[in-house]
Order: C-alpha cells, then structure tokens, then sequence
C-alpha cells in the first residue's frame, strides 16, 4: 500500500490540467471560455499553464464548464454533509465556535 502526498501545487496544476480537459471536451477556446465566463483571457491563460487563479474566478469558470457543483463536496464529513450546523437543534447543541485560534 502506498501513500501519496501531494503539495498545494500539485493540486493546482492537476486541477489546471482537468479544467483545460474539459474546456478542450466542450469544444471552446480560451478566449471563449474567458467571455462566456467573465473572466480576463489572460487570467485563464495563467491559471491553465500555472494553477494561479482567484477564486471567485475559478467558480465563474466552473459555472460555464457546468462543473460548478463538484465545490459542494469541499469541506464536508465522510459522509459528505457539510461541517457546517444545518438544523436549530444542531446549533443549539453545539458549543460555542472558536472565534480566535491559540497557537502562533
């Protein structure tokens, strides 16, 4: 059994690689897709040879790739809820959130 690490870059570049896929797949330029998505051509440029892009950005572009969706499994449990409170009762019977961190 191996374990692979991955740094933040490698997660960029392969996210990078999977966007410009699916661009490829949907038969669009970079300059097209930069349109449709309200996104600067030279932004997408850098984020697809980079990984380099903001993130309201990258949302704008998974909104046209119709991949937009796939940010809802972020930051949720094994059993893909949200760590987020949903209900009242949840709220209630949680302790109250950290709103300062203690190590420096």
């Amino acid at each position: 059994m191996s374990i692979e690490m991955k740094t933040p870059l490698d997660v960029q570049r392969e996210l990078a690689g999977r966007f410009e896929a699916r661009r490829l797949t949907m038969n669009l330029t970079q300059e097209g897709l930069a349109a449709r998505a309200g996104v600067s051509w030279s932004s997408l440029k850098r984020f697809e040879h980079t990984g380099l892009i903001a993130l309201d950005s990258l949302l704008k572009l998974a909104l046209v790739l119709e991949c937009l969706e796939d940010f809802d499994r972020v930051c949720v449990d094994e059993d893909g809820r949200s760590l987020a409170p949903k209900s009242l009762d949840e709220i209630l019977s949680q302790s109250k959130p950290r709103k300062k961190g203690r190590i420096k």
